[in-house]
């Protein structure tokens, strides 16, 4: 399974915002764009106007690393959502809303997505009753996300807990926080993606 192993905060100073790839960390001071919000590198702090090309590459840059996919599997959603009725733009939102790893970091099943990423493909969810462990799995509406019940009570969990039980989910989703299931109320809008995004770049750019 192809994964990024760099440094997380290089990619949020890269695109000058906070992806939330460090869970806790982002909240605080110690946050890199707190501290230096400038791109990494020598030339990091050089002003730099973006062509119509940049401007796209970044928002299809952005997106990807919010959602921690790479280029091929991102390339396979987009040619999902132009197949599908609807806005193109907006199809692809939904198909990253709706993988696993993402609903179990928006259910706050996990304080960041990378996190959960690594939980599912450690076992620790049900969907539907059955054992999933691929990240990218799609979610459909009715689907119920729990945690397995051997893994209710390790450590890892009972922090989670605290924040689940905290956490406002979105519309979308229903968590119950006393036995750590969620459910798919209903796919999402575009309305209910809170990322900071410009999709109708990411098509023009895949259109060319």
């Amino acid at each position: 399974m192809a994964r990024y192993k760099d440094a997380s905060c290089k990619l949020c100073r890269r695109e000058g915002e906070k992806l939330f790839l460090k869970g806790e960390r982002c909240y605080t001071n110690k946050c890199s764009i707190s501290r230096r919000a400038y791109a990494p590198g020598q030339h990091g702090q050089g002003r730099k106007k973006l062509s119509e090309y940049g401007l796209q590459l970044r928002e299809k840059q952005k997106t990807k690393r919010f959602y921690g996919i790479l280029e091929k599997q991102f390339r396979r959603y987009f040619d999902m959502a132009a197949s599908k009725k609807g806005v193109t733009g907006e199809n692809l939102l939904q198909l990253l809303e709706i993988r696993l790893d993402n609903v179990v970091y928006r259910l706050g099943l996990a304080t960041s997505r990378p996190e959960a990423r690594q939980l599912v493909t450690h076992g620790h969810f049900t969907v539907n009753g059955k054992n999933v462990n691929i990240p990218s799995f799609l979610l459909n509406e009715g689907d119920v996300i729990a945690v397995k019940e051997k893994s209710r009570n390790s450590e890892k969990m009972k922090d989670i807990r605290g924040v689940t039980e905290s956490k406002v989910v979105t519309e979308w989703l229903d968590i119950n926080a006393d036995t750590l299931e969620g459910k798919v109320v209903r796919l999402p809008s575009r309305e209910d993606v809170d990322i900071n995004v410009k999709e109708h770049l990411i098509v023009e750019l895949y259109s060319k």
